[in-house]
């Protein structure tokens, strides 16, 4: 029986890549810094800390696989250190104490933030790559910069595979993620408004199954993004309406409004105490559209491409059976703080 050790086992890709590797019977260690309810009732061993652990690479001795998935992820300019170190030397971290347990294979959780967009908004592929300054923000920097580190550590002749997940959606996104809370504001009447911004959407459990995929037959030092459709904000909502009930929002913001009222959030108001609730980075890599191609994960590894619309269906199933809608919300109803996409 194989063993595999994952960081970021509590998030939402985290959280289903276990209970994909408990269905193929692979035994699970699971580093999280906290509690983990997404994991409650599954048969793991759980590993308290975070991926600076002193005794990391013990912890992993033994193991077929090590699965990187953690990683902080926010677009507040305070946090930028937070960001770059958790997930810049984070990820150092992570494969120096896999080359040291002697651990066969890596799979190293990177996104198509990593990757950035093309200028004329056609999708991309893993070939493709945006200039260092030319991707939005901190955290898409981190990500091209932890990418780094996985390539420079196959190039030491470490085995590492890199899977760039697009935007995930299903159940477990419990935090919720960027997409989770366009979702949660859609169904709780807060998303009167869109802006003209497209993604790739991906079955999180499709991301899951391409994880174990990756291991089990990507090549390694090479990057595989793991998408399906390409939709605009304005259909994923239109979608989410067919499948909850609710009336999608007809009303389309002009981009400068949410820049303005983020630009005076952040650089204004902040300044007197007064918590801004959109980021700029956030608006700004709303203006993009984020198209990508997972042409060569369904040739190479067999990545499954399940419907996109069941898997928002299975997310509004989720997130009200959870309770996430009957929740009070102290966010405003006007819902720009999650109009960009996280990948």
């Amino acid at each position: 029986m194989r063993t595999a050790f994952v960081t970021g086992a509590s998030g939402f890709v985290g959280a289903n890549l276990v209970r994909a590797l408990l269905g193929r019977g692979w035994r699970v260690r699971a580093l999280v810094r906290g509690a983990a309810p997404s994991l409650d009732g599954l048969d793991v061993e759980l590993i308290r800390g975070d991926v600076f652990r002193p005794d990391l690479a013990a912890m992993m001795r033994g193991c077929d696989a090590v699965f990187h998935l953690a990683a902080a992820y926010s677009l507040w300019h305070r946090d930028r250190e937070t960001v770059l170190r958790a997930n810049v030397a984070g990820t150092r971290s992570v494969l120096s104490a896999a080359r040291a347990a002697g651990v066969p294979r890596t799979v190293h959780t990177s996104s198509v933030a990593a990757i950035g967009v093309r200028p004329d908004g056609a999708q991309a592929d893993e070939a493709y790559q945006s200039p260092l300054n030319d991707l939005v923000g901190t955290y898409k920097r981190s990500k091209y910069l932890a990418e780094r580190e996985a390539r420079a550590a196959f190039e030491a002749g470490q085995d590492v595979v890199i899977v760039n997940p697009t935007t995930p959606v299903g159940p477990w996104d419990a935090k919720p993620t960027p997409t989770g809370e366009i979702i949660v504001r859609f169904l709780r009447g807060r998303m009167p408004a869109y802006v003209d911004t497209g993604l790739n959407l991906i079955d999180v459990r499709d991301v899951a199954a391409g994880h174990v995929l990756a291991f089990e037959r990507g090549a390694s030092g090479e990057r595989y993004i793991l998408g399906n459709e390409n939709l605009t904000l304005r259909d994923l909502l239109g979608r989410l309406a067919a499948v909850s009930g609710r009336r999608a929002p007809r009303i389309r913001l002009p981009r400068v409004v949410p820049l303005v009222y983020a630009a005076l959030g952040e650089h204004v108001l902040a300044r007197f105490g007064v918590t801004p609730d959109v980021s700029l980075e956030s608006v700004r890599m709303a203006k993009q559209r984020m198209y990508y191609t997972a042409e060569k994960a369904v040739h190479e590894l067999g990545l499954p491409q399940s419907a996109v619309t069941a898997a928002l269906a299975d997310a509004v199933t989720w997130y009200r059976d959870h309770g996430y809608i009957t929740r009070d919300s102290s966010s405003p109803e006007d819902g720009w703080r999650s109009l960009s996409s996280r990948p």
